[in-house]
């Protein structure tokens, strides 16, 4: 039966699946199948604190869109939007728009520079399926629609927890630094939510970055252990992890421009470290230094079981007046190109057969895709492809993700999806897209006759569910067969 197409302006129930009504046929059926399956959400930066409060709330619809989401703002900005126009903090505290309803008509106002995006597809399915609202948001109807998502966001129903709970969330992994209070997920995990910590020491790691003392300090005092040499920094870690691991931690995060890992003599490790100490480390000891720790970082995930996720490919805050002004992850982050072959030489010789270990990398830089990664997915055991990630989670990156990774990997060697994100209500939309991308992407495989029918259900299950719970160690996963 052929859906009714929505009325002007709506969202097409079809949306991302192919044009050719044979195999749009063949799509839907594998999307009706794995539609509403519950969401493995094994990483993203939802902050633990929205939940852990049964009280609280979004705020106005500027907080809950616009103000905490580089993916809004950063396109506007692009065009000559002011991101002190839509509400975003300085870091000196100098003035900002604060009134939520004008940043609200200055979105909308603007809302046409995201046809053809992700973030478009998405913010349209969030306002439609959690508002009822079908019409595109614009200067005209700015008014109107900022009423209709207060009043919703005023009510019971739209608490943090009340939408937890109507999404069908099975787990939700958070993205948390090495010295965090972990206090948020103990308060979840009594009350009975699935939510769980992800080990991040990216601050801790980079001796050379600015205030990397007092992140020192911090990480002392959250595993209560004294740093005074680079045996105490690791005992630190290693207590660290296995806090997380008690609070129900599965991975581990790393983000970093380049895969280099690369092990120091442990004499140079101890003179380097004791110069960060000192305050005398030089931008070559640290990056040195960073390299070593990712190799201790994957032994201790091999002792401890925690999936090592590696985050690779951003030159991060290339518009240094945006950062000076408005401080981390306001959108001016650029992809580099990326050498995953030889930075991760040394580190998959070590561990990539071990079966206690989990690798699994991200990158923005596409052309890895075919001519590295689906490689050594292909033969290190201990690899799993992590899913297209930031400017590809989109419908024609994730085609060309599968396009470009399947046929020398296939699809037990990916990871599955994760929706990488800080908007909390975006989580049910991103994997939404992702069913859909991948229900259109198996469907021309079968009306190539390159799947077999019987085939394409449990490859479609696999890729929207199991494959995370697999890679990342969360219950029981079908194998696919």
């Amino acid at each position: 039966m052929t859906p009714t197409p929505p009325a002007s302006g709506g969202l097409h129930p079809d949306r991302v699946l192919p044009a050719d009504p044979g195999v749009r046929a063949l799509a839907r059926e594998l999307y009706d199948g794995v539609r509403d399956l519950p969401i493995v959400a094994p990483h993203g930066h939802v902050p633990p604190a929205l939940l852990a409060d049964p009280d609280a709330r979004f705020g106005t619809p500027a907080d809950f869109f616009i103000v905490p989401d580089h993916y809004v703002f950063r396109m506007l900005y692009s065009q000559g939007v002011p991101m002190e126009a839509l509400g975003v903090p300085t870091r000196d505290g100098t003035a900002v728009e604060t009134d939520p309803r004008a940043i609200w008509r200055t979105f909308c106002a603007h809302f046409h520079l995201f046809r053809g995006t992700p973030t478009g597809l998405w913010i349209r399915a969030e306002l439609r399926d959690l508002f009822g609202v079908d019409d595109a948001p614009t200067a005209e109807n700015a008014d109107r629609l900022y009423d209709v998502v207060e009043a919703a966001l005023a009510s019971d129903a739209f608490r943090p927890r009340a939408l937890f709970e109507r999404f069908g969330v099975e787990v939700l992994a958070t993205t948390d630094a090495a010295s965090d209070d972990l206090t948020p997920h103990a308060r979840l995990q009594a009350d009975g939510l699935p939510v769980v910590p992800t080990f991040r020491p990216d601050a801790a790691m980079h001796l050379h970055a600015p205030g990397w003392r007092e992140e020192v300090d911090r990480l002392s005092a959250a595993a209560g252990v004294p740093i005074d040499d680079l045996d105490g920094f690791r005992t630190a870690l290693a207590t660290r992890r296995t806090q997380f691991r008690a609070r129900g931690a599965r991975a581990s995060d790393h983000g970093i421009a380049q895969p280099h890992v690369e092990p120091l003599d442990p004499a140079d490790a101890r003179a380097i470290f004791g110069r960060g100490l000192a305050g005398t480390a030089t931008e070559a000891d640290g990056a040195a230094f960073h390299a070593h720790m990712l190799f201790e970082m994957a032994g201790m995930a091999l002792d401890d079981g925690l999936a090592m996720q590696l985050h690779v490919g951003s030159f991060r805050n290339h518009h240094a007046s945006v950062f000076d002004r408005f401080g981390l992850d306001k959108g001016a982050d650029i992809p580099v190109a990326v050498d995953w072959t030889r930075g991760l030489h040394t580190l998959l010789n070590a561990y990539g057969r071990e079966p206690g270990f989990r690798l699994i990398p991200f990158t923005l830089d596409e052309a890895t895709y075919a001519r590295e990664l689906a490689p050594l997915a292909g033969h290190y055991p201990a690899l799993r492809l992590g899913a297209p990630w930031w400017f590809f989670d989109s419908v024609l990156g994730m085609e060309r993700y599968l396009d470009r990774t399947v046929e020398t990997a296939g699809i037990y060697n990916l990871a599955g999806f994760n929706d990488d994100t800080r908007a909390f209500a975006s989580i049910p939309t991103r994997h939404d897209v992702w069913r859909r991308a991948v229900a259109a992407w198996l469907a021309g495989l079968q009306a190539r006759h390159l799947i077999d029918d019987a085939d394409a259900p449990a490859m479609a299950r696999w890729l929207a569910y199991d494959a995370a719970k697999a890679a990342y160690g969360f219950g029981e996963a079908a194998d696919g067969a």
